[in-house]
């Protein structure tokens, strides 16, 4: 099988890359990425000389480019996205841009070389913050901020691409995912390497937002499951059935690491914060998908893979222009609060 995977330099997209190269069945994996700040190519450093492997730089929007990169492959995976819900209040053109038009581009290309198979990566958000019980499949979609609109948006056409035009395309939605090669703007590898380099934990508000977490190994299993078994037209909900709020994560990156709440700076909550998040995975569990990994301790594993690749995250947040004025614009200015050491 010759697949072509989009936003594969990212942190989900660079473990199905590993994953499936990892694996003894014959594959071919062409990664196609714009290489935006969260795009690295040390994701891929394992797996760069492997022949089996090739990369393209390119945008997901550029009809051309995608034309070229997606001739002769089985199966398209779509992980490029613009993802972060901090960026998309203070920029949501991008937004609009990538994850509505450049999935429309993808499924034209697969319409017109006909290939086999889409799957398109999406998230939890789309379904808004619930108070009780859980979002199956066709909960409404409830988007309250830019970004899980703009999902909520590709989502939409993809489904209307099967509905008009019969393409065999499928959506997986998933939860909050942590795990290694994670870019330090989200939650947990934030406050793990701020932690290990002594500086504050900024939590937003009280911690107790909620949501449901997924080792990104088990994500990885839960969209090859679906390439492979899933049902043209379907969505398709991977959680880890884990619901956390941000304190209790928050209390076990501070013990893990041997650290007080005094390490914690509470900050201004993000503007329409969702509460909380649930996945209601029946479908995909009856099919015989389950996450494997325990949540404890996969989070105790991922801090530590933290600590060890000092390498891998201190020049993206010592070396990058990008990080260091999202965290001005997002923790120092929008706060009030003075720069970390100050």
């Amino acid at each position: 099988m010759k697949l072509l995977v989009c936003g594969g330099a990212g942190f989900i997209g660079s473990n199905f890359i590993r994953r499936l190269l990892a694996r003894p069945e014959p594959v071919t994996v062409v990664n196609f990425d714009k290489l935006t700040y969260a795009g690295n190519p040390d994701n891929l450093r394992p797996v760069e000389d492997d022949p089996r492997y090739s990369f393209v730089q390119g945008d997901i929007v550029d009809r051309e480019a995608v034309l070229r990169a997606a001739q002769g492959v089985d199966a398209i995976v779509n992980f490029a996205a613009e993802t972060h819900v901090d960026r998309s209040i203070t920029d949501p053109e991008a937004f609009l841009r990538t994850d509505i038009m450049g999935t429309h581009t993808l499924l034209e290309a697969v319409r017109e070389l006909g290939i086999g198979r889409m799957v398109q990566v999406s998230t939890d958000e789309v379904y808004g913050s619930i108070d009780k019980g859980s979002c199956a499949e066709d909960y409404p979609l409830v988007a309250n901020s830019p970004y899980s609109a703009s999902k909520a948006g590709g989502d939409l056409q993809v489904l209307a691409y099967h509905r008009t035009y019969g393409l065999p395309v499928m959506i997986t939605r998933g939860s909050n995912t942590y795990g290694p090669y994670q870019y330090p703007e989200k939650l947990i590898p934030l406050f793990v390497t701020n932690a290990l380099e002594g500086e504050k934990l900024p939590l937003y508000g009280d911690g107790l937002n909620v949501r449901d977490w997924l080792h990104v190994d088990d994500h990885c299993a839960g969209i090859e499951f679906v390439l492979a078994n899933g049902e043209p037209g379907q969505v398709y909900n991977i959680g880890g059935g884990n619901e956390r709020n941000n304190l209790e994560i928050t209390g076990i990156i501070l013990d893990e690491l041997g650290l007080g709440e005094d390490s914690i700076r509470r900050v201004p909550d993000r503007p329409g914060h969702d509460r909380r998040y649930s996945l209601d995975c029946g479908r995909l569990r009856i099919m015989g998908w389950s996450p494997k990994v325990e949540f404890e301790s996969g989070l105790r594993e991922t801090i530590r893979w933290y600590r060890d690749n000092l390498w891998w995250w201190q020049k993206i947040k010592h070396q990058s222009e990008d990080f260091a004025q999202w965290k001005r614009r997002w923790y120092e200015e929008r706060t009030g609060a003075a720069p970390e050491g100050k």
